[in-house]
């Protein structure tokens, strides 16, 4: 692919977009971020706090521990966090630098402060809106379509700022032009220069909770668990993807490279990838590319699905993680879309039921996918058109993924977010 094609720019443009760094799991920073602004807007301490959030918000903030908060969890306590120890300039990294004393007053906030919820009628939508009250005077954000999208911003119920673009992919670069051969293409023929910025940082954050995620106790351990079985490399993938989530989902205060809006899916897609390279003593420059395609063929996936859904993004990134391996290991365009097809074939029924623990098992369950998706395909074993959702080629089975868990699994979130509230 030339630098002068117009999907050159569009992909690391894309790539820019959704590689960026958060210290958290991205929907309690999400509330998190809209409080510290709406607290820097309002110029004063509110007296009372009203927190509007839509069910798969709800769904994610329910049972992950907030980092830099002493292990608290919820939406009142991203909330609370944000208005003590915030910092709206921040964005994803909002909570990276509380000090104890501010630990301390976020407990004593939410002790003394009237906080109330307001479930918003959204399942899969991404809409959560912050009202912060102190007298007579009021601020209230609104964020919606991505994490870091505010679409309004009021004062005193005087608008100062609103966006109509509340889609998935606000004010984003258009992904229309995202497919598996142009991947391909752009992963081959990139230069390294311009992906060298944005694929080191991924790698150096997310092996680094990783190996947190391994070394300590966090989660359920699920990580440390596979190693426990062994330690070749088709483990050690799954091990390290999963670790990360371990350390993720707890509150470790370490930050990650996310993906798609998710951290999860940010490790998902880079980790396993970089255990190959290490095992097979891969060169950097290939590692990186294969890092690259992985991560957009995660992105190629969610794009139709959409931020938030009932169905798991780990699997999004580990099918798309088993076609990076099969691309490190010099796989070729027709190996890969078939890694692909029989990787979703097998794993698309994995549910999202919030961000907690067990995210990290889901994680290396969509992982082993994504790798014997990839073992069937290079000795020509694969599943075939109209064998389930799989479609008469790659394009056609993400576009039915998208499908699926975009429209198909509507009422599986409305029924996983009743089951988990009551």
């Amino acid at each position: 692919m030339e630098k002068s094609d117009c999907c050159y720019n569009s992909y690391l443009n894309i790539l820019k977009e959704e590689l960026v760094p958060a210290m958290g799991c991205t929907e309690p920073i999400c509330l998190a971020y809209a409080a510290a602004k709406a607290r820097k807007v309002l110029g004063s301490e509110p007296k009372r706090v009203e927190i509007q959030a839509s069910g798969n918000i709800i769904k994610n903030v329910k049972s992950v521990i907030v980092p830099n908060t002493g292990g608290l969890k919820g939406l009142k306590a991203s909330v609370a966090a944000g208005i003590v120890a915030g910092n709206p300039d921040k964005a994803l990294e909002v909570i990276a630098s509380v000090t104890p004393e501010q630990k301390q007053e976020i407990q004593h906030f939410l002790d003394t402060i009237l906080m109330t919820i307001v479930p918003l009628n959204l399942i899969a939508r991404l809409d959560v809106t912050v009202t912060l009250y102190d007298g007579e005077h009021s601020s209230s954000v609104r964020i919606a379509g991505f994490h870091t999208n505010i679409v309004k911003i009021e004062k005193d119920n005087e608008v100062l700022f609103e966006s109509e673009d509340t889609s998935t992919n606000a004010n984003l670069t258009d992904r229309s032009c995202l497919n598996m051969a142009k991947i391909f293409d752009f992963a081959n023929t990139v230069d390294l220069n311009d992906l060298r910025p944005l694929i080191e940082p991924q790698i150096r954050c997310n092996k680094a909770i990783s190996q947190e995620g391994l070394k300590n106790n966090w989660g359920a351990n699920i990580g440390s668990t596979l190693l426990s079985y062994g330690n070749d490399v088709r483990l050690r993938a799954r091990a390290w993807a999963a670790a990360g989530s371990d350390a993720r989902m707890s509150g470790c205060e370490m930050p990650v490279i996310i993906n798609s809006g998710s951290g999860n899916q940010g490790m998902t897609a880079c980790l396993p990838v970089l255990a190959y390279a290490e095992e097979y003593k891969v060169d950097e420059e290939r590692t990186i590319r294969a890092i690259a395609f992985s991560d957009l063929v995660t992105i190629h996936q969610k794009t139709g699905i959409g931020r938030l859904s009932a169905y798991c993004g780990a699997v999004s990134a580990g099918c798309a993680a088993g076609c990076g391996i099969a691309y490190l290991m010099g796989a070729d365009l027709e190996t890969i879309d078939h890694t692909l097809e029989n990787a979703v074939g097998m794993a698309a029924g994995i549910v999202c039921d919030g961000a907690k623990p067990s995210c990290a098992g889901k994680i290396a369950m969509a992982v082993d996918a994504g790798i014997l998706g990839y073992e069937m395909s290079k000795t020509h074993n694969q599943l075939l058109g109209g064998d389930g959702i799989v479609g008469n080629d790659v394009e056609e089975t993400i576009q039915h993924i998208g499908r699926l868990g975009r429209n198909g699994m509507k009422e599986t979130d409305a029924e996983i977010l009743r089951i988990m509230v009551e």
